[in-house]
């Protein structure tokens, strides 16, 4: 049991750390308040993470974790209604660990470590994104020339990295708050989804079409 215990504390510190970064935004948050938030003493938070710094690493380690899965089954994607499933979760883990999108830059100024990984992850976004749509010239659903199918994998990243940021800007008291996440998350997965109607064949853009017809019914202002 004795040792058990480091490590249950330990997820608990990791867990409060990652609900108040993304209420309050990393910069925002002290280990003080950390500790206060789960009735530990200072020293105990420090015992198992010496620095903000190294919890900030751990939940990116997290991240990575869940991200990393799911960009590689990207390659299997050979229809519209995988592409939104696919699309779709990738905005749940963006949204699980917004802080880190919604503090990005003040974080790379910050942190040697992120400073240097994140921009594997945004390559890494882009090549997952790039097999999708290759995936979909496969199936016949879409076709693009190779010029088309790197911009439109950027675009595609660009939104993903930058979404919450727009919805932030738009509504700062709000839009990053637990209650939003459903609607925060289909809009984004939606403005992805609209980049692929010029690209695709008839078939497949109508079906593109009702979807988002059917979403923007539940969402009026996109």
């Amino acid at each position: 049991m004795a040792t058990k215990a480091p490590r249950r504390t330990a997820q608990r510190i990791l867990d409060a750390s990652l609900a108040l970064f993304n209420r309050f935004g990393e910069p925002n948050v002290s280990t003080t308040l950390i500790s206060s938030e789960l009735n530990i003493s200072p020293g105990n938070l420090y015992y198992h993470f010496p620095a903000k710094e190294e919890l900030v690493n751990a939940l990116y380690d997290r991240y990575e974790k869940d991200l990393v899965p799911l960009l590689a089954a990207a390659t299997d994607i050979r229809n519209i209604e995988d592409a939104w499933f696919f699309i779709h979760s990738l905005f749940e883990i963006v949204w699980e660990y917004r802080f880190l999108y919604r503090d990005l830059n003040d974080l790379l100024s910050r942190n040697r470590r992120l400073e240097s990984e994140i921009k594997d992850v945004l390559l890494h976004k882009t090549s997952a994104f790039k097999s999708l749509l290759q995936g979909l010239e496969l199936s016949s659903a879409l076709q693009l020339s190779a010029q088309e199918r790197q911009a439109c994998a950027v675009h595609m990243v660009v939104i993903l990295t930058w979404w919450l940021s727009y919805e932030y800007v738009r509504d700062p008291r709000n839009a990053l708050e637990n209650n939003n996440a459903e609607k925060s998350v289909l809009k984004g997965a939606v403005q992805v989804l609209r980049l692929l109607l010029p690209y695709l064949e008839t078939k497949e853009r109508e079906h593109l079409q009702l979807l988002l017809k059917a979403y923007d019914s539940e969402q009026p202002q996109l």
